[in-house]
């Protein structure tokens, strides 16, 4: 392959990236979508635009992909949730409002799963990369009728979206309160904890059948506290708490010495931790892992 072929791929990787990854909400598996389309892109003649011919290879690989999981999802061991990206270095573009974070947040790619895969590759091209019902047409293979009739089956379907900007509340408040919740999850404060938390807050853990976790949500202050500070104290050796923008919002990497065992997301409402999202199966910390946790974690 010319030199200048692969320099005009990897000139449009990280957007690929960002495309895939709000697809899936896997980042191994928007990697490995990624790696696809670069073969593909190896042995294209005669591309005239490039990240449109990018765009479509890569999200139809994504509708494939997601075809295939939505059964093993389906048997999933516990509570699936997507594999968290540190995005303090702009690994999915710029999310410089409340509504770009929300697009990626944690909460809201777990709603896009009541998408199907046609319906979720219009909802991501038209919010995310703000594209008309004409390119998503050309993209997707379709008229822009159906088009404008999968994207309105999708907003219908995601209605009841808790990522709004109201719900997510100001950055340097969720901040300070996930630092608040840091503190007194260390020194196993279980009242201080539970005033940070709302009334009905749940907690979900991503295990994966791989460690002993929650297979259930956890609802209730008084309970999520309990399951913390037991959790923390189960493990059975010194937890050691790092905060980091997860997925456009504050959040905590967890590590027990020097080995990352969890990721930790919440979501606020009315000034309180009303959701938390924890992942702690290990083969979806393997992006903060290979990210060598070295640099800024936390923007600023």
């Amino acid at each position: 392959m010319p030199v200048d072929a692969v320099e005009e791929f990897e000139r449009h990787r990280s957007k690929l990236f960002g495309l895939a990854y709000r697809m899936l909400g896997s980042a191994e598996e928007a990697e490995d979508v990624i790696q696809d389309a670069f073969l593909r892109w190896h042995h294209a003649v005669a591309v005239e635009s490039p990240w449109a011919w990018l765009t479509k290879v890569t999200t139809n690989l994504c509708v494939n992909r997601l075809t295939s999981a939505r059964a093993l999802r389906e048997s999933y061991v516990g509570s699936w949730l997507p594999e968290p990206v540190l995005t303090a270095d702009g690994a999915l573009g710029p999310l410089d409002s409340a509504e770009q974070r929300d697009f990626v947040s944690l909460a809201f790619l777990v709603l896009l799963e009541r998408l199907n895969p046609m319906e979720r590759a219009v909802f991501v091209l038209r919010e995310a990369f703000d594209y008309s019902h004409r390119q998503v047409a050309e993209v997707i293979d379709s008229s822009e009728a159906n088009s404008r009739q999968l994207y309105r089956r999708a907003r219908r379907r995601l209605a009841d979206n808790p990522g709004s900007a109201e719900r997510r509340g100001d950055r340097a408040y969720r901040r300070d309160l996930v630092e608040g919740f840091l503190a007194a999850a260390q020194e196993g404060d279980l009242p201080r904890l539970e005033m940070l938390l709302a009334e009905d807050v749940t907690v979900w853990v991503d295990g994966g059948g791989r460690i002993s976790a929650a297979r259930r949500p956890v609802s209730g202050a008084n309970k999520v506290a309990r399951y913390l500070v037991g959790a923390l104290n189960t493990i059975g050796q010194q937890v050691r708490l790092l905060p980091a923008e997860l997925n456009g919002a504050p959040g905590l990497l967890a590590f027990a010495g020097e080995e990352l065992i969890g990721a930790l997301v919440p979501e606020m409402t009315n000034g309180l931790i009303s959701e938390l999202r924890i992942i702690a199966n290990p083969d979806k910390l393997r992006l903060s892992r290979s990210a060598g946790l070295s640099g800024s974690l936390w923007v600023t």
